[in-house]
């Protein structure tokens, strides 16, 4: 295991590089100038190369590049050409409200994912599965910015229960901050509930079928415990796949949900970073969401080992 956990950590320079330079070269194809955007269109071309040089875009690409990633080697992100402070300093200021939020997207679908396909893998053919299915189906082909839409429209424009949007930290208003998070948390959530539930029911379903839970009936155990410690203990391991993927498609899918739900965290940075053309600010994003990408699927590989011990890693 620590061998592999070596090579893991290892592996995640290049592919940081990599994600890195894809991002850098993507970013400075889109057509406009973050100069004369600051400057406004009555700028003269004096006053934009004097920005040029200040901003360090006077330099080519590959000096841009081989500059900004030296600097974040060293742990410098570089400095937002739009808000004026440092990338690091931009994206701390916004981790919190982002987290919450998807942190809670994840824990919501766990929880309610787990007990509706462990119920529709034992009553198969009935109609709580055909529901399972149906609203999986549903889940899964809905767009979360269109079921944000919706779900304002009915909760906060019909019944006025929920507001517009909006964040307030948990720190200082326990309660306001709660209830702002329920529709962005239910929006972001409700695609990896549709997934998750699918993925708990078929490995459910596969295991069930397993010689092991026949021998366990056999023996006379209790249906909870066959269930429960030897059927769904094996049915996680195919799941933990799943839920490593998700945390990119949560980090992914915050850009849209916290622009429609005005959450300040940052999927909201990155989208006005974007159209600003502010390369620093989305470069660091970029980087950063790929680095916790690979710690996810890092984590979900160890797990694997704690979960089923015939899997091995220290080979070669």
């Amino acid at each position: 295991m620590p061998q592999y956990i070596a090579r893991r950590l290892l592996f995640i320079i290049p592919v940081a590089l990599l994600v890195s330079f894809m991002t850098f070269m993507t970013i400075h194809l889109v057509p406009g100038d973050p100069a004369r955007l600051l400057l406004g269109e009555e700028a003269t071309p004096q006053t934009i190369a004097e920005l040029h040089k200040q901003l360090g875009l006077d330099k080519s690409l590959p000096e841009q590049f081989g500059l900004w990633f030296w600097q974040a080697l060293h742990g410098n992100l570089g400095q937002s050409i739009q808000l004026q402070q440092p990338v690091l300093q931009a994206i701390w200021q916004r981790l919190p409200a982002s987290a919450e939020l998807g942190v809670s997207a994840l824990l919501f679908s766990l929880i309610l994912a787990f007990p509706l396909g462990v119920y529709a893998a034992t009553h198969r053919n009935t109609w709580i599965d055909w529901l399972v299915n149906v609203v999986s189906l549903l889940g899964t082909a809905t767009p979360g910015f269109v079921l944000g839409l919706l779900l304002l429209l009915f909760f906060t424009v019909n019944l006025r229960i929920f507001p517009p949007g909006g964040y307030t930290p948990f720190t200082e208003r326990p309660l306001i901050n709660l209830r702002d998070l329920v529709l962005p948390m239910v929006t972001l959530g409700m695609g990896s509930v549709a997934v998750n539930m699918r993925q708990i029911r078929a490995s459910m379903i596969e295991a069930l079928n397993q010689d092991y839970v026949r021998t366990a009936r056999a023996k006379g155990l209790r249906e909870r415990t066959v269930l429960y410690s030897h059927a769904l203990r094996n049915a996680i391991i195919p799941v933990l796949t799943i839920v490593g993927l998700q945390v990119g498609a949560v980090l992914a899918g915050t850009f849209a949900i916290e622009t429609v739900f005005l959450w300040p965290g940052i999927g909201q940075l990155t989208v006005t970073s974007i159209l600003s053309k502010d390369y620093p600010v989305v470069q660091g994003v970029v980087l950063l969401s790929a680095l916790s990408y690979m710690a996810a699927n890092l984590l979900v590989d160890i797990f694997y080992a704690i979960l089923d011990p015939r899997i091995g890693f220290d080979a070669p």
